[in-house]
């Protein structure tokens, strides 16, 4: 290889391993913060139940929801709140029998005295943020709990979260998501590994730390002054939850995490699907950090929490840069009659551990908070790590896709109606057809098995490890794409014709 060019990817590798570093490191700062706060936390009591109960608005965003609506809209109507403080907002963008589901179990929740507004819209302007704001320039409460279509909460949900908004300065109050199925299948193992870490661990450690922290979409309830205050809903970026986030916390609003608090859902439970979240998460978190990043380096924090900002806004591109040393590691077998070969290859190899160890142990420290027979569940982490990796490509081509890309389309994720009372994917619309996907990760996997030859055969052992568990992951993720967009008995519902009305 010339010498530029070889200079050229050395800087890019580079670069590539420090940001992988800084992002494995920080899962460990995580830890750290959440363990040297935990048991002071737990002392700490909480705050009592008001004299009188406030107006709550509670918001349910729906589009094409059929499975999982009616289950949603029962348990709203459990909730144990008084029936004159509280008023329901079904917001729906739907175009198939979503709509007369809705307007069947409305029916019945107004029957029993429940005020319950059904608000149409022919056009998803804006989306789910669109939606919002409309039903938000309605309601009559002061508090806003809002509830995507794949959650129950549980009947004292309100209750347990109202009491905290006794701080003016509150904002938001979020509740940790939990799972209705988790053991479903190896992919709903997986992503149930990854949200436990994030709610188990990271929400609460930015809470305690007093960084920014973000409400999570769903699960949580809103102080509708506060949303007045930051600029109301916004559509210009995916994750319109993130970025009210931001902008409420730039203007002194806080954010209050409860983790004794669970609201399960309902995991995505095929890979198109989970990968076209993650693709809009991805996406989203990028296009928020272009808007926003530029205010938080501004605003009046310290050096810290604006590290900490940017590395939250922008964790999505250890993809990328994972995507890159994987691409890149057979660059180092040209050098192997040179000096810097083997430093090279130890220095690739340590940032691949930290990456791969760092959330690891986060995860696993999550298991021991949340579960009491935490140890019995361990043996199943190898799926997240499969998983993990092998979402790479798709959510590298998100992430740059914020950088170069105006699309703003918010693709919602199929849910099923699959509970912890089993459920099936058989003979249900919703699914989306991505061969192509699958087709471009098994061709990844099979060149990182190529990059394993090389290296094995050059000598090169310490990235080894990792090649093999990113072949793995990348194989398996174009497998179960091609699986779940092929299976038999699962019929096709066109994207551009329901998906993106």
């Amino acid at each position: 290889m010339p010498v530029i060019s070889q200079l050229i990817v050395d800087v890019v590798y580079l670069m590539a391993l420090v940001g992988l570093c800084l992002y494995g490191v920080n899962a460990y700062v995580m830890l750290a913060i959440h363990q040297w706060n935990h048991r002071q936390r737990r002392q700490i009591a909480r705050p009592r139940a008001p004299a009188v109960w406030p107006m709550v608005t509670v918001q349910l965003p729906l589009y094409n929801e059929r499975y999982v609506a009616r289950r949603l809209l029962e348990a709203i109507g459990r909730l144990d709140y008084p029936s004159d403080r509280l008023e329901i907002q079904l917001l729906d963008d739907s175009t198939d029998e979503t709509t007369d589901i809705l307007r069947e179990v409305a029916r019945g929740l107004r029957a029993r005295g429940l005020t319950v507004t059904h608000r149409r819209r022919e056009k998803r302007t804006g989306f789910k943020a669109g939606a919002l704001a409309v039903g938000l320039a309605e309601a009559r409460g002061e508090f806003v709990a809002i509830f995507d279509a794949d959650f129950v909460p549980s009947p004292d949900f309100l209750r347990q979260t109202i009491p905290y908004f006794v701080d003016p300065q509150v904002a938001v109050v979020q509740a940790r998501w939990g799972h209705l199925n988790r053991d479903f299948s190896l992919l709903t193992v997986a992503q149930s590994f990854g949200i436990d870490g994030h709610f188990g661990v990271e929400q609460s450690a930015r809470s305690w730390g007093n960084l920014f922290l973000n409400f999570n979409g769903t699960a949580g309830v809103w102080r509708t002054a506060a949303i007045a205050d930051a600029g109301g809903w916004a559509a210009d970026t995916l994750t319109e939850d993130l970025d009210l986030s931001y902008r409420a916390q730039l203007r002194g609003w806080r954010i209050v995490y409860v983790s004794e608090l669970s609201c399960p859902a309902e995991l995505p439970a095929l890979m198109t699907g989970f990968k076209s979240q993650q693709r809009r998460w991805a996406k989203g978190s990028m296009q928020t950090a272009l808007k926003l990043l530029p205010a938080v380096l501004r605003a009046p924090r310290s050096a810290w929490v604006k590290y900490q900002a940017f590395m939250h806004l922008t964790y999505y591109m250890v993809h990328p840069l994972m995507l890159t040393v994987t691409l890149l590691s057979t660059s180092m077998v040209e050098r192997q009659d040179q000096d810097l070969s083997t430093p090279l290859s130890w220095g690739v190899g340590l940032a691949c551990s930290l990456v791969t160890l760092g959330p690891l142990s986060m995860i696993v420290y999550a298991q021991r908070l949340l579960y009491p027979q935490w140890w019995r569940r361990i043996w199943q982490l190898p799926s997240l790590m499969l998983i993990g990796i092998g979402v790479a490509l798709s959510t590298s081509l998100a992430v740059l896709g914020a950088f170069w890309g105006k699309d703003r389309e918010f693709i919602r994720t199929p849910k099923f109606g699959i509970g912890s009372e089993g459920g099936t994917l058989r003979g249900k619309v919703y699914m989306d057809r991505r061969l192509w996907d699958g087709a471009l990760e098994i061709g990844l996997g099979s060149y990182s098995a190529w990059a394993i030859w090389q290296m094995w055969e050059h000598e090169q052992y310490a990235i080894l490890p990792f090649l093999v568990l990113y072949a793995a992951g990348f194989l398996v993720v174009g497998v179960l794409t091609i699986l779940h967009s092929t299976t038999h008995g699962m019929p096709s519902l066109s994207t551009t014709e329901a998906e993106r009305h």
